[in-house]
Formats: C-alpha cells, sequence, structure tokens
C-alpha cells in the first residue's frame, strides 16, 4: 500500500470533491438510470460540510475523501470517494478503519447508505457494517461500535 495521509478539509475543496464524486458515481448511477451531470455535482455542494469532512492524499496529491458527521446518537460516514486510479491498494481499508476506530472510542453506531450493486458494498461488510434497510436505490448500513476484548484475568495463585 502506498503512503497516505488524511487533512481537515476546506471550503476550497468542494470543487475538486464534486467532480471526484460525479467520476466515482457516474458508472452506477447510470446503471440505476440516475446520473445527471449536474445534480450529482450539485448535491455534494449542497451537503458540503468542511468540519467533518477530510481530504485523503497520496504523496501529497488529492486522491479522495470522507465525511464523517455526527448526527444525535450517532455518526454518518458519508462522500467516501477515492479516485479510481488509487482504488483496490487498500487505502480505503485503511482510512475506514481509523475512522470506525474512532467510532469505536466513542462507542458510537455508525451509518452509511451506498448505492444498490455498488462495489463499495462488499468493503463496507468487511468491516463489519449490515444491511438495515433498502430502496431502489439506496442500500442503508449500520455498524454498531466493536468492544475491545476484556483484559485477560488473573489467576489467584502461585505464579
Amino acid at each position: 500500500m502506498e503512503d497516505w495521509g488524511m487533512r481537515q478539509a476546506t471550503a476550497t475543496d468542494v470543487e475538486a470533491v464534486a467532480e471526484l464524486r460525479a467520476l466515482v458515481l457516474r458508472a452506477d448511477l447510470e446503471r440505476l438510470g440516475r446520473y445527471d451531470a449536474q445534480r450529482v455535482r450539485q448535491r455534494l455542494r449542497d451537503g458540503f460540510d468542511p468540519a467533518h469532512t477530510w481530504v485523503i492524499e497520496t504523496d501529497g496529491a488529492f486522491a479522495g475523501c470522507v465525511a464523517l458527521r455526527p448526527a444525535g446518537d450517532c455518526y454518518w460516514l458519508e462522500h467516501f470517494y477515492l479516485a479510481p486510479d488509487r482504488q483496490g491498494a487498500g487505502i480505503g481499508s485503511a482510512v475506514l478503519r481509523e475512522l470506525l476506530e474512532r467510532c469505536d472510542r466513542a462507542a458510537t453506531v455508525v451509518r452509511l447508505n451506498v448505492l444498490r450493486g455498488s462495489p463499495a458494498r462488499r468493503l463496507y461488510e468487511r468491516h463489519g457494517f449490515t444491511v438495515r434497510t433498502e430502496d431502489p436505490v439506496d442500500v442503508f448500513m449500520t455498524r454498531a461500535p466493536s468492544r475491545p476484548n476484556p483484559a485477560p484475568r488473573c489467576r489467584s495463585g502461585r505464579t
């Protein structure tokens, strides 16, 4: 796996993220009969919140993004896009693992939705997400916080 890092997003990242979203989601949205070049970008712009979004970088260059938005008693994992030439190298799994560890420490449920038929669903399932509901376009998934294994108990007696 190549080196990667995350930095807090800024308002100036919105257009790069909107373009990446359009690129990454295009095939799935076309398959579902839902692709609209303007709408796919505008929906990102309308929901972009740099306070809860991180830019993923490889070798110092923009490679993707992810958002983890607090919502009451859970977090919503949103806008998780990785450039096609960076997919399949373990970066997405590493990013997801890091974010889920944060949620586990906070003992917080994580929710997300993924497009029906998207290969990203397998990534989420490997990380403990299960299907909660589905509609004709989206699959809604949930992951309960992992509980750390309890510390081994010492036996009484001599050692």
